[in-house]
């Protein structure tokens, strides 16, 4: 049964995000495109298709390849054909969807849940357009360039800042249609449904027009110049609108001249300058920009945990009242003596029974012994060959060492209060998340850290392999206002089940460093995994509520040794 591909075309409204998509099929340097937006928002339509619209290259269809949730690092990167290497004696490189997508699109439906290792992956060929492979010694490399589209619901979890800011281009759609609206798009999809055939028909002339132009704009793309008055209005948006680093500027430039170009024009103007500015700023924008329009915003409700006046619980202890935020460098040593802390129920984790299934996969019996030898059932093709010293049939076969270690994710909630200012306690809380990111850097482990203090929740280190510099950030974290923990505990549980839902089996380990001067009661509140919280109150007399913290979450309390 042929399935038809509803036309890009047909699509009613959304207008920015086809526009973003078109400037992207113009120039690839644009790079990519991110589209945010719930359920049943034509998301993975148009994204679908774009390809159908992209003018033909080399006299054939540009590929658009789909990664799935799923997929493994060797589906994504490729891998060596091992029967190729036993039956010929020769290494034979399997593509993989980044090879199969190399001048064409790489689609990512619900990019916010894919793994970190596969987003590792794309972050570092998205950055050099080459894709490298190597395995046991082996190396191979191919060029891989594609437009990198992602789509997400952002009520499923929030998107790495590396790779939400690798997209070019941003679009937040939203689900809220006119009655007309409604009715047209209905009415649209019932003429697709009942008579593909006829409604590709329909649209045809639209799409070889569209085409056309994306292919005439591309002709015309280099002749284009954003001249000096255009680059200032560049320089001068972004930096009112408070982006990090330069990467906002130079995708602005390239989509403004892309615009330019779909519109026949020689040179950038303000117009074109305008009409992207949106895309470009809604995912990088630090601050509301006083001349341009504020991103679509469907509720009246200030940001989560962002409250727009102080509650009166929180103006006694660890308020601190109005104060601009102060920095400390992070101590040079700071020690606590972590040991095993206490692990929730595995019914909590949803893993049940998943250690069991885990042992019979890999030969162990449910108890923990072992059958047969302590390997892997992958080949060391590097091992295997320099054993057989260049014979064949090969003498033997050496297997990698089995890697039993479960995932683990190392989630830092760390008080930046004010009153964790006095006598430098908050460089030495920095000193003790320097101690947890050591061990979790030395055993390959995840962190992420989340910081809670003057009225508001943020992040401070999304989940990522452990980095093995931290003090410069933990340097530029500042402390002020007053302790908002029953928040933190919030987002924390939040991120904890996002990891979980893209990791399965994720062990979960996660430290509140506080000095416990807060009003609010965390009853109510609990984490997943296992939990400890540092004590960080130095004082003659100790108030003992970060004690009581530990208690109420079922938590290992650890004071900070002097």
């Amino acid at each position: 049964m042929i399935k038809f591909k509803y036309p890009f075309t047909a699509i009613a409204g959304q207008r920015q995000f086809k526009l973003a998509l078109i400037l992207a099929a113009i120039s690839p340097a644009v790079g990519g495109v991110l589209v945010s937006g719930p359920r049943g928002s034509a998301k993975s339509t148009l994204a679908r298709g774009l390809a159908d619209v992209m003018p033909e290259h080399d006299g054939q269809r540009h590929s658009f390849v789909t990664l799935p949730l799923g997929a493994t690092e060797e589906m994504l990167v490729g891998s060596l054909d091992l029967q190729k290497i036993i039956a010929g004696q020769e290494v034979k490189f399997q593509p993989g969807l980044l090879a199969k997508a190399d001048d064409g699109i790489l689609y990512v439906d619900e990019v916010n849940l894919l793994a970190d290792n596969l987003v590792d992956l794309l972050l570092d060929v998205a950055s050099s357009g080459i894709n490298v492979i190597e395995r046991d010694g082996i190396s191979h490399s191919h060029k891989a360039e594609f437009i990198l589209l992602g789509t997400m619901n952002p009520d499923e979890g929030e998107l790495r800042p590396q790779l939400q800011d690798r997209f070019g281009l941003s679009v937040e759609l939203s689900n809220q249609y006119s009655i007309d609206e409604r009715m047209q798009i209905v009415d649209l999809r019932q003429q697709f449904d009942g008579h593909p055939k006829e409604f590709l028909k329909k649209y045809q002339t639209q799409q070889q027009a569209l085409s056309a132009s994306i292919e005439q704009a591309r002709v015309v793309l280099s002749e284009i110049d954003c001249d000096l008055k255009c680059r200032r209005m560049i320089a001068e948006r972004c930096h009112e609108a408070g982006v990090d680093g330069l990467r906002a500027d130079i995708v602005w430039c390239h989509a403004a001249i892309a615009h330019a170009a779909l519109q026949l024009r020689k040179n950038v103007g303000e117009d074109d300058v305008l009409a992207v500015e949106e895309l470009v700023l809604v995912h990088r924008r630090k601050q509301k920009s006083s001349s341009s329009n504020p991103p679509p915003n469907n509720s009246s409700e200030p940001p989560p945990f962002k409250r727009p006046e102080q509650n009166s619980q929180d103006s006694h202890d660890g308020d601190w009242g109005a104060m601009a935020p102060q920095q400390q460098n992070t101590a040079e040593q700071a020690r606590v003596n972590l040991k095993k802390t206490k692990p929730k129920p595995q019914a909590l984790l949803g893993l049940e029974n998943s250690k069991i299934k885990a042992a019979k996969g890999k030969g162990q019996l449910a108890g923990g012994s072992h059958q047969g030898k302590a390997q892997g059932n992958k080949i060391s093709w590097f091992k295997t060959l320099i054993g057989s010293a260049g014979q064949w049939p090969l003498k033997q076969l050496h297997y990698k060492k089995q890697h039993t270690g479960q995932p683990v994710l190392h989630l830092v909630l760390l008080d930046t209060s004010a009153s964790t200012l006095k006598n430098q306690l908050f460089a030495k809380a920095k000193a003790v998340i320097l101690q947890i990111a050591d061990s979790a850097y030395l055993n390959r482990e995840h962190l992420a850290i989340v910081g809670f203090g003057n009225q508001k929740v943020e992040t401070l280190l999304s989940s990522r392999r452990a980095p093995k510099a931290l003090r410069g950030l933990l340097d530029s974290i500042p402390a002020a206002g007053g302790t908002p923990l029953l928040q933190a505990l919030s987002e924390a549980q939040r991120l904890q089940r996002n990891a979980l839902s893209k990791t399965p089996g994720l062990q979960l380990k996660s430290y509140i460093i506080t000095d416990g001067k807060t009003t609010q009661t965390v009853e109510s509140a609990s984490l997943l995994g296992e939990i400890a919280v540092i004590d960080i109150e130095q004082s003659a007399v100790k108030r003992g509520k970060a004690r009581e913290i530990a208690k109420a979450l079922d938590a290992e309390y650890y004071p900070l040794l002097a």
